[in-house]
């Protein structure tokens, strides 16, 4: 299993908000009672004058529709703009460029936990109990293992390539990947993989096949990997060691 890296980009942009009020009117006979919705009061319409109002615009949307898609809900929407003045006109910054980084990557994990609290409930949940399982075992890291089979040998160090076979699932028992559906055993570095695999596999002798349970901190985190493995997932995986291939 490689490691994905998933980068999040954010188009720069501004907000805009409107107020809807929705009322509601009765209507009553002498048999039923219907209820009908007054028709919604829309709000003003942008006036696009220009094709510079219109990218203006559009820029706001895109950027609304890229922050609500991961999560964020409101910006104060009188600093953003004028976040945007102060860039364009060349004005002093209220950030630095790396303090502006870590308040948009905060802002952006907050809501990540708050949209993906699920994943995040049913993984502790899930962990907590299978640790009183008989056979499991945990390590100070917090990645938990049964060993399936010990085989024997010396055991891979995080700089060495090993070849494997192994299935990866999702705790609703979703298969998101499988070697052995491949027919085609992996060949990978332990030092370029999640951190639960580099700590497990290290575990492991060759002929060995173990069942990991792995955090999501030391998987795939709050960014998921592609569309299988949602973000803050915990993952089961089943390996097992073929060969110790060296550095």
């Amino acid at each position: 299993m490689k490691k994905v890296i998933i980068t999040l980009m954010l188009p720069l942009c501004a907000f805009s908000a409107l107020a809807q009020t929705k009322k509601t009117t009765t209507t009553t006979t002498k048999k039923t009672t219907v209820t009908r919705k007054a028709p919604v009061k829309a709000g003003p319409a942008a006036t696009l004058k220009s094709a510079l109002d219109s990218a203006s615009y559009a820029f706001g949307t895109s950027m609304g529709g890229n922050l609500k898609g991961n999560g964020v809900t409101h910006l104060n929407y009188d600093l953003l703009i004028k976040g945007l003045k102060d860039t364009f006109e060349g004005k002093p910054l209220a950030l630095s460029s790396d303090k502006s980084q870590a308040a948009i990557m905060k802002i952006i994990e907050n809501a990540s936990k708050q949209k993906f609290s699920g994943n995040i409930a049913a993984g502790k949940t899930f962990l907590e109990q299978n640790k009183k399982q008989a056979g499991v075992k945990v390590t100070p890291s917090g990645l938990q293992y049964i060993v399936v089979k010990e085989g024997q040998g010396v055991k891979p160090t995080a700089t060495d390539t090993v070849l494997v076979h192994y299935t990866g699932t999702l705790l609703d028992g979703k298969k998101f990947d499988s070697s052995y559906d491949r027919n085609e055993p992996l060949s990978l570095p332990l030092n370029g993989v999640i951190k639960g695999w580099t700590e497990g596999v290290q575990l492991m002798t060759p002929g060995s096949k173990y069942k990991f349970f792995i955090p999501y901190q030391m998987a795939y985190g709050e960014r998921g990997a592609g569309q299988d493995i949602p973000p803050y997932s915990t993952l089961i995986f089943d390996i097992e060691l073929l060969k110790v291939n060296g550095k």
